[in-house]
Formats: structure tokens, sequence, C-alpha cells
């Protein structure tokens, strides 16, 4: 009996072998019926809102002298400002820095052998932010006009944001599901079957750059603030179910 009890043993591993095997081989089959896709979507946009900053500063071997003459400029910037259209509560004045500034000491050969107190150095900083884009843009390229008043301001490249950013974000990825799916029922008309069910979807990085310039994208997203004129970008890959 046992030659016959070990060949019904093999014979039943067998079918449970090929049992196995059969099902593994489905469901790779299975696995491999899915269509891979990532859709793109561009955006253009402007800003709404800008950041400009200008810097002065004073010196003085009296620090009290310093501050007079740094508070004096602060109200010639303050009332320029006023009188291009500024509003009061867009006006940003910083706090006073202070730096204790040396010079080198030499002798009558050149060497040196020390330094010595110059003078206080007194900066400080006034900030414009405005939804006035075209109003402060133009304020920040005529600002060198307060150097009749004997103020040297220096003035800062603006930055430019968009405080509707979700919006845009949200827009771009429906943009870009949808040109996914499009792309995904293509592939699947032209292969003779038919697009399935979702079966992931994965949201790339939102990348936002300068219109029409050749910045590079970023691993962890673009934010450009120099270009006033903005593209917003956004990829996001799906996979399909194929019929």
């Amino acid at each position: 009996m046992k030659p016959y009890i070990t060949a019904a043993i093999i014979g039943i591993s067998v079918i449970i072998a090929f049992a196995v095997i059969g099902h593994a081989y489905r469901s790779r089959s299975t696995d491999m019926e899915t269509i891979v896709v990532t859709g793109l979507a561009e955006k253009d946009f402007n800003s709404d809102l800008i950041v400009w900053n200008g810097t002065y500063s004073r010196k003085s071997a009296d620090l009290r002298s310093a501050y007079t003459s740094l508070k004096a400029d602060e109200n010639t910037i303050r009332d320029y400002l006023l009188k291009k259209g500024v509003n009061s509560t867009e006006i940003i004045f910083s706090s006073v820095t202070i730096n204790k500034e040396f010079e080198p000491v030499t002798d009558d050969n050149g060497r040196n052998f020390g330094q010595k107190f110059s003078g206080y150095n007194l900066m400080q900083t006034v900030t414009v932010q405005s939804n006035a884009v075209d109003k402060i843009d133009k304020i920040s390229r005529e600002a060198t006009e307060l150097i009749e008043n004997g103020v040297e301001l220096n003035s800062a490249p603006p930055q430019f944001y968009n405080t509707k950013l979700t919006e845009v974000k949200m827009d771009l990825l429906g943009r870009a599901s949808a040109d996914a799916k499009a792309r995904a029922e293509t592939i699947a008309n032209n292969a003779g079957g038919s697009l399935g069910k979702l079966k992931k979807a994965t949201m790339g990085v939102f990348q936002i750059t300068g219109k029409n310039s050749n910045e590079n994208y970023s691993y962890g997203g673009a934010f450009n603030t120099s270009s006033r004129l903005k593209t917003g970008s956004i990829t996001i890959k799906m996979e399909f179910q194929a019929n």
C-alpha cells in the first residue's frame, strides 16, 4: 500500500503546486493590466501683493547725533511715501541697528599695530507691503529721488506674491487630473481596450516660476518672488485599471 500512498501524496502535491503557480500567474497578469500616466497643467497668473524694502544709515562719532540724523531720515522717507500715495498702514520701519565701527591704526611705515574707534553706524529698514502693485513697483524705482533730500536710500528689488495660491493650486490639480485621464483613455483606446477605475493617484510638487523664464524646477518646489508675472505648474501621476 505504501507505493500507492506515496504516489497519491506526490499527485496531490503536484496539483497544489500547479494551483499556486496558476494563481500567481493570474495575479501577475492582473497587476500588469494597468495604465500609468502623468498629467501636467500650467497656468500663468499675476501678482496681487508687493513687498519692497529700502535701507538707509547714518554714521557719527556721537551716538545721539547719529540717532537724531537717522530719525530725521525716517520722517523724510515717511513724508515722501505718503505724498506718493502710500497708505500709512502699509509703511513699516524696523528697529534701529547700532554697530560700533573701528579702523586700523598704522605707524609711519604702514605697519598695523591696532585699531581705534571710528564711530557709530546706525541702520534702519523701511518696508512697504501693499496690494497697489503698480504704484509701489514704480516708487521702488524712483526712490533715489530722496537723495535730493539728503537721504541715501538703498532700494532693494521688490518681491511679488499672490494671495490666492490655494485657488491656483486647486485649479491646476483639476486640470492635471483631467490631462492624465485623457492620456490614459487615449492609450487604452489605441490598444483596443477601455479604461477602468482609478487605482492610485500621486500629486507632484507645486512649482512657481517667472513667466517665460528659464528657471529650473526644484525638488521641494520652486517659489519665484522676483517676477511679477508667474507660471504655476503641477503634475499628477495616476494609475488606472485597464479593461
